[in-house]
């Protein structure tokens, strides 16, 4: 539901315009609305809260009974408006001031109002009394003060004043009529007016003026249009202007086009200035021009290398042109305790003949001084005499008679423990030399996740007929079919996977390394479309079939889906070396990591719209029978715009392999995430989509938690045993209660009494269309279970230092603050104000809350603990 993407973000500063279509207290002369009967209301001169001098109405026949007074305004345009506002100013005199009314004084009256295409519904003034019943009441105004009278210093009036809304409005417009049954007041001043959202410029696109819409709840959409220099970034751009006639968060967005960068407050796009360049569409800044590089005039999207310099095809374009180009990659080879082989590619433009390579290595942590040099004459080397169980860190750079290049990025490969053994580290070379490079291998390991072997199901001959049926009859919906029901696997891999023209993918990094190869970062060029961001999962050379098999099997898996919260599978190369599997790259790598880096940063609405997406990701899934079971926060990835995608198809691989990730639990002879799974398939291997909900249960309290630990330090066993008595995690520190009670409605024991993946997604649906509803906070009821499970708020007698409570509430990073401001004891702390904290260089607001409240929980078990010593 693309309308609800717009939350994600949370709501636009702008206010709401109103237009005035009628204000009496602008009357030069006598307003002559029409009244009946003529005994009723009577229209005099008097004065706003203001003293200005106004024309007003009033009536006061008190002392009669039965009394219907009626006062109607003259006709009002309304302008094309569909809702309109009516501002009421009035005073009403309090019935026990006036004797002898003989219980017929009200302090009330009724507001009406007619539609009309015409100024003169009424032929004749007879006819008032027949069109009185076609009025509309849209409310009984009570004042909220009286007045008693007049003392010495005259009438002490008390002025009231109440807003109204009615509509929607079909035609050209109304009347507004005042009914009054027996009080003693004065219609001070009416103003009629509606709202609607000014045009504006957000997010490089230009929105026009729009109306509000019918109901308070409506939300109209206003479609933008990209300023100059700016593209499409992603889906259609559109605004949606609320009742109120506030504008929310667009959806979509445009960027700037590669050339053009961002002026200050994204509202336009300035050409890059000669010397500098944008390499492609975005809100990135202009780049000065690399060394040895320029342009050619303004608004470029490269620099060209200068002459008898080169930039090798897969050097980025802020990379300075050399002589000769750079080795752009180290690949390990093999290992044993005192040795490690390595190979790399030539430079694609060497300028000359390479004449050698010189190859440079240290041990990790060792100074650069302390290196180690050997040549080659090919582009592979054995180097021998190294430590058994040592990181090194490799350097490659090339000879030609133009002299020696620059050396590659630095990586690290690590030696065996023992023959036979290699350890996790080996498998993952890391890329150093540069703070960027760093920055990218973190991200892009936290996005690729790596594919670990899957043994084929032992089962009998598949019962499928014709693999290409992928509807279930009569019901004309996709079902997923698992690839290793084929008995040729490469079957499904031709179904399921594009195939790729490797002359499209262009291999910028390599960010890691797996079981199967190498895991790399890099651009795809299709036909017709323009060049992406992608990861790229490589196989590396001598693979047997069955590896070829299982590496393949997670492509015909991601193959099958199609959903914008689920990771989008590019294509697989499988005519050329090496073997490829291409998907989507997600800038912001996985949510619980992404989390932990943001603590607090975020609205809850911005949370809840993260749940929403793997929520509806989920329900995907769940509608094509495919069962996850293996959903965690670290299985979900984060895009650069927030929207979180379901990542990792292969626990079902997990189940049958030994890891030694700790995650991955022996239970009942497989491998399986406790603390994400429920009861019943721990029990019972019972994988359903019952249990995947039950793993959403605790996605969702991670992300309510940034990224804290299920269950905290409990041993896996304690969890098992916890959840059998019933135990459920509490609600984290300001957690909206509905959302905890939509994670106890997950853990529901019996799974039958789970909520299914679509009423979770209406259920928060609901939350975010209507978000008072999240302002109430879950408590946590206290009971023999909370000493167990509830670790949200540390007690204070545990820690010797105001350190190690920030260290548990991690809040950590502000140490130093703390100390420098002088807050070194609790006793100080405890006194601390919201200005204080402020005041010390606490400035995101969710970090302020959280030591807050952190404090006050301090006052309570200090204060506690000085009751109990007197």
């Amino acid at each position: 539901m693309d309308l609800l993407a717009f939350f994600l973000l949370g709501v636009t500063a702008s206010h709401a315009f109103e237009v005035t279509l009628m204000d009496s207290t602008d009357a030069t002369s006598e307003l002559g609305w029409h009244t009946h009967p003529s005994t009723g209301w009577e229209e005099v001169s008097g004065y706003d809260d203001k003293m200005n001098a106004i024309r007003t109405y009033q009536v006061c026949n008190v002392r009669k009974s039965n009394q219907n007074n009626w006062l109607r305004t003259d006709f009002i345009d309304r302008n094309g408006s569909i809702r309109v506002y009516v501002e009421i100013k009035f005073s009403v005199r309090d019935c026990s001031s006036l004797p002898n009314v003989l219980g017929s004084c009200k302090e009330t009256f009724n507001l009406y109002y007619y539609e009309a295409d015409s100024s003169f519904p009424w032929s004749t003034d007879t006819s008032w009394d027949k069109k009185k019943d076609s009025f509309v009441r849209v409310d009984t105004i009570a004042p909220d003060q009286s007045f008693k009278g007049i003392d010495m210093k005259g009438t002490q009036l008390k002025i009231n004043t109440e807003v109204r809304s009615f509509g929607p409005l079909t035609k050209r417009g109304f009347f507004l009529g005042f009914q009054d049954y027996g009080s003693c007041m004065s219609l001070i001043s009416v103003r009629v007016f509606y709202r609607k959202c000014l045009g504006t410029v957000d997010n490089f696109a230009t929105f026009p003026e729009t109306m509000a819409g019918a109901e308070m709840t409506s939300l109209v959409v206003a479609h933008g249009a990209c300023v100059e220099n700016a593209e499409e970034k992603d889906m259609p751009i559109k605004l949606y202007c609320t009742g109120d006639g506030e504008w929310l968060v667009p959806i979509g967005s445009c960027m700037c086009r590669a050339g053009y960068a961002p002026k200050v407050g994204d509202i336009a796009c300035t050409a890059c200035p000669e010397g500098a360049f944008k390499p492609s569409p975005g809100d990135d800044q202009c780049q000065p021009c690399p060394l040895n590089s320029r342009t050619m005039g303004k608004a470029a999207n490269s620099c060209k290398c200068r002459n008898g310099y080169y930039r090798g095809h897969q050097d980025p374009l802020n990379m300075p042109c050399t002589t000769p180009s750079q080795v752009p990659i180290i690949h390990h080879m093999s290992s044993t305790m005192n040795s490690i082989k390595l190979s790399w590619p030539q430079p694609e433009q060497p300028n000359g003949i390479i004449l050698d390579y010189e190859v440079r290595y240290v041990e990790k942590d060792q100074a650069e001084t302390n290196s180690s040099v050997i040549n080659s004459r090919t582009n592979t080397v054995v180097v021998r005499g190294l430590k058994a169980a040592t990181i090194y860190v490799f350097k490659v750079r090339a000879r030609t008679e133009a002299g020696l290049g620059r050396f590659s990025s630095g990586m690290m490969f690590q030696t065996r423990t023992k023959e036979g053994v290699s350890t996790l580290r080996e498998q993952i070379p890391l890329i150093a030399g540069s703070a960027a490079a760093g920055v990218v291998f973190i991200v892009v390991v936290a996005v690729i996740v790596i594919v670990c072997s899957r043994r084929r199901y032992e089962r009998g001959d598949p019962e499928y007929t014709d693999k290409l049926q992928h509807y279930s009859s009569g019901h004309g919906h996709k079902i997923y079919i698992d690839p290793f029901t084929y008995e040729d696997p490469n079957e499904a891999v031709r179904e399921f996977a594009k195939e790729i023209d490797v002359s499209g993918v262009k291999i910028e990094q390599v960010i890691g390394a797996g079981e199967f190869g190498e895991v790399c970062s890099g651009r795809l060029k299709l036909p017709g479309k323009r060049e992406m961001s992608v990861a790229i999962k490589t196989l590396k050379a001598g693979y047997t079939d069955r590896q070829r098999r299982d590496f393949l099997s997670e492509a015909s898996i991601m193959g099958q889906f199609d959903h914008p919260n689920v990771i989008h599978l590019e294509g697989v190369v499988t005519k050329s070396r090496p073997v490829m599997i291409i998907t989507e790259y997600m800038e912001n790598g996985s949510l619980d990591s992404f989390l932990r880096q943001n603590d607090g940063q975020f609205t809850v609405i911005q949370l809840v719209g993260m749940l929403r997406g793997i929520a509806a990701g989920m329900k995907y899934l769940a509608d094509m029978s495919y069962v996850h079971r293996d959903l965690a926060a670290r299985n979900i990835l984060v895009n650069s715009n927030l929207v979180c995608k379901v990542s990792d198809f292969g626990l079902s691989r997990f189940l049958e392999e030994d890891t030694s990730d700790p995650t991955y639990t022996s239970a009942m002879g497989g491998k399986i995430p406790i603390r994400w799974t429920a009861p019943e398939a721990i029990q019972y291997r019972k994988f359903t989509t019952a249990s995947d909900v039950w793993s959403y249960g605790i996605v969702m309290w991670e992300v309510m938690s940034y990224g804290e630990r299920p269950y905290w330090d409990m041993s896996n066993q304690d969890v098992i045993n916890a959840i059998e008595q019933d135990y459920r995690l509490p609600a984290p520190m300001d957690c909206p209660a509905a959302l905890h009670q939509l994670m106890l409605d997950s853990w529901q024991k019996e799974r039958a009494e789970r909520p299914k993946f679509g009423q979770i997604v209406n259920t928060l649906d609901k939350l975010i269309r209507t978000p008072a509803s999240l302002k109430t906070v879950a408590c946590v009821t206290p009971g023999i279970s909370q000493p167990l499970l509830d670790r949200t708020l540390p007690d204070v007698t545990s820690f010797a230092t105001v350190d190690e409570w920030l260290d548990a509430i991690k809040m950590g990073r502000y140490k130093e603050n703390f100390a420098n401001a002088g807050f070194s004891s609790f006793d100080v702390v405890s006194r601390m104000t919201a200005e204080d904290i402020l005041r010390i260089g606490v400035t995101l607001a969710g970090h302020q809350k959280k030591i807050l409240n952190s404090i006050q929980t301090m006052r309570v078990q200090m204060n506690q603990i000085q009751t109990v010593q007197v």
